[in-house]
This record gives structure tokens, C-alpha cells and sequence, in this order.
């Protein structure tokens, strides 16, 4: 096979072709449908209650969508791969729990959020491994780690919350490595924007697409599509247990039920921000602002003060609008 066949199949098609301004318009059409969204979102609910649209209430959303972000925009990577990671969840709460663990054992705010970054590569290594070279089906293998880093969140500190004893180590989130600019905010920008120059930019960011498209194909064209796979994962739980310790700097207590619900939303996220479950599409800008529509909505009904247990409903309902334009975008095309 040609090496310009090679490149046409190892990148997103609509980049092939298309002058420079179109292309951009034609990549992002999903995430600027999403941000319209939200803005309209913001905009109904501020005129029932004018405190959402307070600088006070922004802020709370930027921190409240952080952790979130950062989670959907790992799960990403492997939903393009054609594979889900429903263990994120579980592996934030297991992370909060170790790292306040660690520090209540007299660790510094470093070594104990390695500790906890540790978890992540553990169970990054774990999916990937039993996934890639044992061949077993993604979904199985992740919810056996989903149940498995669930159960040892409870078991480590025998059910109880552990308070974060370093009193500096709300400066992970609320530092300011650049002035001006909140840590949480850096890290979003960074991780996102990396994420997306790499899909985008990068040959083996561009493997993940081929490989969610065919692995086969990409196995003929010589693309490691078992490494590609591995890393993955590892990154996907790398990323859950960061933001579980930027989350655990924030709120300085960590509980075992932390991320019960994070891995319905990040999947919602990536879903929303245009990826397909069954692989070869997706972006991290989609993707984060997926996990910022689901914050705003669940700061909406608070603030309209709708029963917080429709919050499930509501995100469904999104989640079922967004999927019905994809499928009606895609029959167009």
C-alpha cells in the first residue's frame, strides 16, 4: 500500500482536501453546536433566576466542570480506539482515598499524590493489558476493575472519609502556576489542548482513529495497533486518577463514593461532544465541552430548584438529542 494511502487512512478524511477555513469549519461544526448549547442553556436559566449568570456562579461551574473534563477527555481516547473504560469511576474514588491515606501516614503533598497518580497507571495497565494481549471485550474487563477499585475505595479506609491533613495542598487547584490563571483552568486548557493537537496533528494520535475505524486495516498498514490500545487506557486512568486528586485539593476530604457517578457522565460527555461508541471519531474540545453542558445542566436545575433527581433524566434526554442529530447528521452525509 502507497504511503499516501497511508495517510489518507491514518486522519480524520475531512482534512484531506478541504482549504484551511473550511476544514476548521467543517471539524468543529459538532463543538460549536455544543457551545451554542450551553450558551443558550445559560442564558434560559439566568432568565428565571438571574444569580446564574453572576460571576460568583461562572466560577463555581469552571470549578465544578474541572474534574469532569479532565475524566471525559481520557475516556475519549479509548472510545475512538472502539473500546469504553468504565472503571474511571471507581479509580477516582480508590485515588481520593490513597492519597489522603498516604498524607495521614506523614507523606508530603508530592509523594502522596503519586501515590495516588499510582493507582491510575495500575489500572490503566491492567484494562490495557487484559484488553489488548489477553483479548478479552473492553466492557467486561472494565467493569470487573470498575467493581474491584469500588470495593478497595471502602476496604483501605474501612468505609470512613479521610480528611486531607496538608494544609497547602488546596494549591494544587487553587494555585496559580501562571498569575492570573487558577491551576484548574491550566490544567483543562493544557490537557485539552494537548489532547487535541495530538488527534489532530500527531501520527499516532491519528493511529487512534484508524485503529477505532478497522484495527485490522491498521494492522496491515503496520500501525501497532495493540500498543496503540495499551496507552490508551493507561492515559484514560492516568487522567481519572488526576482529576481525582485535583478534586480531592478542592474539596480537602476524600470519600469512598466520590466518582460513583463520573463514569456515566464522562461516557455522556464524550457521547455529547460528538464520539461515537463504536470508535474512529471524537475530539477532546467535544468531549470537554460535553462534560461542561452536563455541569451546566446540573447547575441549572439546582438553581431553578428542580428536584436534584431529575438531574439523570435531564442529562439522558441530552444525551438521546445529541445521538439522534449524529445518526441524522451521518444518513445526510
Amino acid at each position: 500500500m502507497s504511503k499516501r494511502t497511508h495517510a489518507v487512512l491514518t486522519r480524520p478524511v475531512d482534512t484531506v482536501t478541504r482549504p484551511r477555513g473550511t476544514r476548521f469549519l467543517v471539524n468543529y461544526r459538532t463543538e460549536a453546536a455544543i457551545l451554542l448549547a450551553i450558551v443558550l442553556i445559560e442564558l434560559g436559566v439566568g432568565a428565571m433566576t438571574p444569580q446564574a449568570l453572576t460571576r460568583g456562579n461562572f466560577a463555581d461551574l469552571a470549578q465544578a466542570a474541572a474534574p469532569l473534563v479532565i475524566m471525559s477527555v481520557g475516556e475519549l481516547l479509548v472510545v475512538i480506539t472502539g473500546g469504553i473504560d468504565l472503571s474511571v469511576g471507581s479509580v477516582f474514588s480508590l485515588t481520593g482515598m490513597v492519597t489522603a491515606l498516604a498524607m495521614a501516614y506523614g507523606l508530603d503533598g508530592v509523594s502522596s499524590t503519586l501515590c495516588g497518580l499510582g493507582v491510575g497507571a495500575i489500572f490503566g495497565i491492567v484494562n490495557g493489558v487484559l484488553v489488548t494481549f489477553a483479548g478479552l471485550a473492553p466492557f467486561v474487563v472494565t467493569l470487573i476493575t470498575y467493581a474491584t477499585a469500588g470495593s478497595l475505595a471502602f476496604i483501605v479506609t474501612d468505609g470512613h472519609s479521610m480528611p486531607v491533613p496538608n494544609q497547602n495542598y488546596y494549591l494544587l487547584n487553587s494555585g496559580t502556576l501562571i498569575p492570573g490563571v487558577t491551576n484548574f483552568l491550566l490544567y483543562c486548557v493544557v490537557i485539552t489542548g494537548t489532547t487535541e493537537f495530538v488527534l489532530r496533528k500527531v501520527v499516532a494520535g491519528r493511529w487512534l482513529y484508524a485503529v477505532g475505524s478497522s484495527s485490522e486495516a491498521s494492522r496491515l498498514l503496520g500501525i501497532p495497533v495493540q500498543k496503540t490500545r495499551l496507552s490508551t487506557y493507561v492515559v484514560c486512568s492516568l487522567l481519572a486518577s488526576f482529576a481525582s486528586v485535583l478534586s480531592l485539593s478542592y474539596i480537602s476530604n476524600a470519600e469512598a463514593t466520590a466518582g460513583s457517578s463520573l463514569m456515566l457522565q464522562a461516557i455522556a460527555a464524550v457521547v455529547i461532544g460528538g464520539a461515537s461508541l463504536f470508535g474512529g471519531t471524537g475530539s477532546a474540545i467535544g468531549a470537554a465541552l460535553g462534560a461542561l453542558m452536563i455541569t451546566v445542566i446540573q447547575n441549572g436545575v439546582n438553581l431553578i430548584g428542580i428536584n436534584s433527581f431529575w438531574q439523570g433524566s435531564v442529562t439522558g434526554l441530552v444525551i438521546l438529542i445529541a445521538v439522534l442529530i449524529d445518526r441524522v447528521g451521518k444518513a445526510r452525509h
